[in-house]
């Protein structure tokens, strides 16, 4: 019988829950995944393009950057060409900020501490509060206030700490606790220590990720171990993987993290042996073919590719669907049992109809369920 399962040994932090447009963020929600694009906001045709892309490989949400009263502008034009929930983020502008709350955002990513006067801040606050929506409060290393930055010499996670609480504090001086918090640091161990700080602080949503990670292979490394420690203290509501890659990749990085965890799944959960001289067909060939071939599955499940009779019972046994390799046949598993042979020299077609036709039942099954439920 397969043991994939949504739940995990993880005693989560429990903490507030807020919305960001219809997905709950903290409390007993599952842990959101989002990106940013990289695209000219202006360029609509292309930021919808890449928010959509994201969309396709699971995101939950997505920000978008707002410099100028024009990319508000277009920002609104975005709102209305997509359905997941958008994050203006805001930087210094506090006449950016109530525009862009006008245009449709579902959530502003600005410093209340970096706005300028506190009738500025008041009146974004109160945009906030009428239309309903959150703030993301951003604590990076490398952009602390001076005075902090004086009094700690360096980035520490006490500083990320008192930087974060000053900005915290703002709000909660004008009632609002509809927020949600990060602290994020290029650095592996600041990054632990600043989140571990203020999460024993506060009881609101904490946004994890690791700033400037890093090119693909180095930044998903950086962010697994990171946002892995993080996850594994229960710490986190919902996560960002920073790559200088493309932002679909980091929403996939992101759901592989959960996925390793247990926490979450989106998709194929891919099991595969490293490979060696006792496989009996080309295990690296047949997986690479099969990753790219799935990547539009979005059901959850467990596929053990293993290439030889060793190991491969094992796997095939604990895995939805599960392959044995041997020549000039390889044994099928399903949910544990033997089923039937199939071609070892046709596997990845042979395969990719399984899971197909798996994850069809599995969407019929959760159709079904949701149905009675009603």
């Amino acid at each position: 019988m397969s043991t994939l399962s949504t739940s995990a040994p993880i005693n989560r932090r429990l903490t507030k829950k807020i919305y960001v447009g219809d997905v709950a963020i903290g409390g007993d929600a599952p842990i959101s995944v989002q990106s940013m694009t990289n695209t000219d906001t202006c360029d609509v045709a292309a930021t919808v393009a890449q928010i959509e892309r994201c969309v396709e490989a699971g995101a939950d949400l997505m920000r978008v950057s707002t410099p100028t009263m024009d990319t508000v502008k277009a920002f609104g034009e975005i709102r209305k060409r997509v359905s997941v929930p958008l994050i203006a983020d805001v930087h210094f502008d506090h006449k950016i900020a109530l525009a862009v709350a006008e245009a449709g955002a579902d959530c502003l990513r600005i410093n209340p501490g970096n706005i300028g006067s506190d009738a500025k801040v008041r009146e974004v606050v109160a945009c906030a509060k009428h239309y309903n929506i959150p703030i993301r409060i951003g604590v990076n290393a490398g952009s602390l206030e001076k005075d902090i930055q004086r009094k700690y010499k360096e980035p520490t996670g006490e500083a990320m700490l008192e930087s974060a609480m000053r900005h915290i504090d703002i709000l909660e001086r004008l009632n609002f606790d509809q927020y949600k918090v990060s602290v994020k640091a290029s650095n592996v161990f600041l990054t632990l220590d600043a989140y571990r700080l203020i999460s024993a602080q506060i009881d609101n949503p904490l946004h994890l990720g690791v700033t400037e990670a890093g090119v693909y292979r180095t930044g998903a490394v950086k962010s697994a171990i990171a946002l892995g420690g993080l996850l594994l203290d229960g710490i986190g509501d919902t996560i960002r993987i920073s790559l200088a890659a493309e932002p679909e990749e980091e929403i996939k990085i992101g759901f592989d993290i959960l996925k390793s965890l247990n926490i979450r799944s989106n998709g194929v959960n891919f099991i595969a042996c490293p490979s060696c001289s006792r496989q009996e067909f080309d295990v690296i060939k047949v997986m690479t073919a099969l990753e790219s071939r799935l990547e539009d599955i979005r059901e959850p499940m467990n596929l053990s590719v293993i290439g030889c009779k060793v190991n491969g019972p094992g796997e095939a046994k604990e895995s939805d669907i599960g392959i044995v390799g041997a020549a000039p046949k390889s044994l099928v598993y399903r949910m544990g049992e033997k089923s039937h042979l199939i071609d070892t020299n046709n596997l990845v077609d042979e395969i990719e109809g399984m899971v197909r036709a798996h994850a069809e039942d599995l969407a019929k099954k959760r159709e079904n369920e949701i149905i009675r439920v009603k």
